[in-house]
């Protein structure tokens, strides 16, 4: 009898580490983006927006976002970058990208979401952090105006460095508006291992 119970305790040992590992696996990805500012530390969802993170994530183990800048602040709204050098000239992209935003994700304070043109499925590399809750970008209805902007992950480290971007004097600049004063560089965005 002690012995048998012995036995189904193992055997429930090893079916609880064959779940908890499965679910480990299953976490969902981080990356590290580095700035001129210091570092952000974002959670990539990407059981919400499947096709947006394996986009973005190709983007950054192709080294893409590496010497880009952050080209676009807006303080209570919005930090944008992943598209310009510092002296505006863009990187060729892949095609765009199917929007999300119909995922029930919101652009709240702290999330990261894929900049676009007005044609609701015109991202490709550019992304954006929400600075203050932003719900007037997420998904309404299907016409252009109310698609929505399709978030895929959270800050999770470094909202600080997000608040300091945020903060900087802007100015026009080569016919861009809100460009910061300062350069602000992505020095590289790499995967967290853990």
């Amino acid at each position: 009898m002690h012995v048998k119970f012995f036995i189904g305790l193992i055997a429930l040992g090893f079916i609880l580490a064959f779940f908890t590992n499965d679910v480990s696996a299953e976490t969902n990805p981080k990356v590290i983006i580095k700035t001129t500012k210091g570092n952000i530390v974002v959670e990539l969802f990407k059981d919400k927006a499947p096709v947006t993170v394996k986009n973005f994530l190709s983007y950054v183990e192709e080294k893409f976002y590496n010497g880009l800048i952050f080209h676009r602040v807006i303080k209570g709204f919005m930090i944008q970058g992943g598209g310009m050098t510092s002296e505006f000239a863009r990187r060729a992209t892949k095609d765009a990208i199917k929007n999300e935003a119909t995922n029930g994700l919101s652009n709240k304070k702290g999330t990261i979401a894929m900049a676009r043109m007005p044609d609701p499925h015109s991202a490709t590399a550019q992304f954006f952090i929400n600075h203050v809750d932003n719900p007037g970008l997420d998904h309404k209805d299907t016409t252009d105006g109310g698609y929505g902007y399709c978030v895929f992950g959270k800050v999770v480290e470094g909202m600080d460095v997000v608040d300091a971007i945020a903060n900087v004097k802007t100015m026009t600049k080569h016919g861009h508006r809100d460009v910061p004063r300062e350069t602000i560089e992505i020095s590289s965005i790499d995967k967290v291992i853990e």
